[in-house]
């Protein structure tokens, strides 16, 4: 019974997997980079997450939230590990709205590092219509929900999965006189041609970044590249910042459940030495 189960479940997977590339048909896979935190024992790059910040303040800020990360994070182990003074300044550069006040009124105060980070619009329709239409996606989890068409298996398989999907989106924009011709009729209106983009192609945000649109406190050169990795790297984080934690504690327990698993046998060995 537990087999025929197994199966049922492992029958559903492959049917539901099947329907999503179906979905997706001609989506371009995303590309196959490395990044530090891949593998059991992959950890995340301090300098590379601190650049990615900086991206993510500099360009994606403008349209994107992240309401499930607080400042206080960035100072946290395990993350891009900026000093308790940087994050007060960090954050102190922000807005956000408080209250309410004595007169039962909301204000606006400089963020504190136990504030999350602000949304940049209001509300919804705010987001909407600065952006064409667009609703523009919390990045919070961006790299958990968006990976990729090919779905959790080729993540598990070939190390390809959200933070591949991003760097790729970010680096596939497709210049307008280079479009395929077959394509260019059904061009949406204000629509940039992504082969990468997990919805239809068309995306609804222009190519976000260009060469030396930041500049990095290190000194590394501020490529379209070098920029995609770092944000892409710090929206890993994000979406799973005790990830270093866990692969801690899940090494652990392996060592665990091999001393465990010899004692055992040692023990069986010694219970049953004079069985005949």
């Amino acid at each position: 019974m537990t087999l025929l189960k197994t199966l049922a479940i492992a029958a559903t997977g492959l049917m539901l997997s099947f329907g999503a590339v179906q979905a997706a048909e001609g989506q371009k896979p995303a590309k196959d980079i490395s990044f530090s935190f891949e593998g059991p024992f992959g950890t995340f790059d301090r300098a590379q997450l601190q650049r990615g910040y900086k991206v993510y303040k500099e360009v994606c800020s403008a349209c994107h939230a992240m309401k499930y990360v607080s400042f206080r994070n960035l100072s946290q182990p395990g993350g891009p590990e900026f000093s308790e003074e940087q994050v007060k300044v960090l954050a102190a550069g922000y807005t956000v709205q408080d209250g309410p006040n004595n007169d039962g009124e909301m204000f606006e105060r400089p963020a504190l590092p136990s504030d999350r980070f602000p949304s940049p619009f209001p509300n919804e329709q705010a987001a909407r219509a600065a952006n064409g239409g667009a609703y523009p996606s919390d990045l919070s989890l961006i790299t958990k929900y968006r990976p990729g068409w090919y779905g959790t298996f080729n993540q598990l398989v070939n190390g390809i999965g959200g933070p591949q999907y991003v760097y790729s989106v970010l680096t596939g924009y497709v210049p307008d006189e280079e479009i395929p011709e077959e394509l260019k009729a059904e061009q949406p209106e204000g629509k940039a041609y992504n082969p990468y983009f997990a919805n239809g192609h068309w995306i609804g945000m222009a190519q976000p970044i260009t060469d030396d649109q930041v500049t990095y406190d290190d000194g590394t050169p501020a490529t379209i590249d070098q920029m995609a990795r770092d944000v892409s790297a710090f929206l890993a984080w994000t979406a799973e910042p005790k990830m270093e934690e866990r692969k801690r504690t899940g090494f652990m327990v392996l060592i665990y459940l091999g001393i465990l698993a010899l004692l055992l046998y040692l023990v069986k060995k010694k219970i049953w030495a004079n069985a005949h």
